[in-house]
């Protein structure tokens, strides 16, 4: 199948690499097109402007974009809809807030193209080797691109969630349970780290790990991460990110409904910048292993 991908970054280029290993035909266009180098020595066909993007593609168009929420999605959005038809697909699988899908469904429908607002969980590993994928938008035009989502996600990990804005929807809460999830052990850590019985954290990640009630992929990465650093003294403590967990708060008041581990988690996350403590380092560095995350500087 050919599909047309913008945005090499952590996730995006480890998309690609996927899809070439899947047969797929894919053409890519880039800002800085060096970054095209590696995917077009694998089969990759690199174009130099959003008019030989959409050219390239031929007829029936698909385009997978992986690109920062807000401006830069609107911004290639903007480039590649003229050279786009009734028909023609466009999928933003970014982690963009699901009202402004809604609108760009909208916006795209009256020209007859359809747009697909996809949910990607499963961090780095994940975009390699198969991902959690929530598509929103028109079942026909999911129909369509199904054979990408099969390709990207792990042995029954996509999935079809409803109307515009739907994947988009169900990510921003798995995000916010993340959020939530993630202070949690980074609260509980805390704990152990500060007890009077000098516990040896690599220890306790293993037990944790391999049998217990919440062992999960979270606990493998604090587990790695404490063999390679058992105090953490690498991690300062400041976590950063935090639009998905806004929009969830905001999205659960809009519906009169309470989130309270989430906005403890937010609130955590501020603090940080001005005290941070053992618990952002345990947050900071399960980001990191998850997504690549570099924690920002106080």
């Amino acid at each position: 199948m050919k599909i047309g991908f913008i945005g090499l970054g952590r996730m995006g280029g480890r998309m690609v690499s996927l899809l070439l290993e899947k047969k797929h035909k894919v053409v890519l266009y880039a800002r800085h097109p060096k970054s095209m180098n590696p995917f077009i020595k694998k089969s990759a066909i690199g174009t130099k402007s959003f008019e030989e993007f959409s050219k390239k593609l031929g007829k029936e168009k698909i385009a997978l974009l992986m690109v920062p929420h807000g401006n830069p999605t609107d911004e290639v959005i903007a480039g590649i809809e003229p050279f786009f038809s009734k028909g023609d697909i466009i999928i933003d699988g970014g982690n963009s807030y699901y009202k402004d899908s809604i609108e760009r469904g909208k916006t795209l429908a009256k020209k007859g193209i359809y747009f697909l607002d996809v949910g990607t969980s499963g961090g780095l590993l994940g975009a390699m080797n198969g991902a959690s994928i929530m598509v929103g938008g028109n079942k026909k035009a999911f129909k369509k691109a199904e054979p990408i989502f099969k390709s990207l996600a792990m042995k029954n990990g996509y999935e079809y969630m409803g109307h515009s804005g739907a994947g988009h929807f169900v990510k921003m809460v798995h995000n916010g349970i993340e959020y939530a999830w993630l202070q949690s052990l980074g609260e509980g850590f805390r704990i152990l780290e500060k007890s009077d019985y000098n516990l040896d954290l690599r220890k306790v990640t293993k037990i944790y790990k391999n049998g217990s009630v919440i062992r999960s992929w979270l606990m493998d990465l604090l587990y790695d991460a404490m063999q390679k650093d058992p105090k953490l003294k690498k991690q300062s403590g400041v976590v950063g990110g935090g639009s998905t967990g806004n929009w969830t708060l905001k999205t659960a008041r809009e519906m009169n409904l309470d989130f309270e581990t989430l906005e403890v988690a937010m609130n955590a996350r501020e603090k940080s910048f001005k005290n941070p403590d053992f618990s952002g380092k345990v947050v900071a560095a399960l980001r990191f292993g998850f997504g690549g995350h570099i924690p920002p500087k106080k």
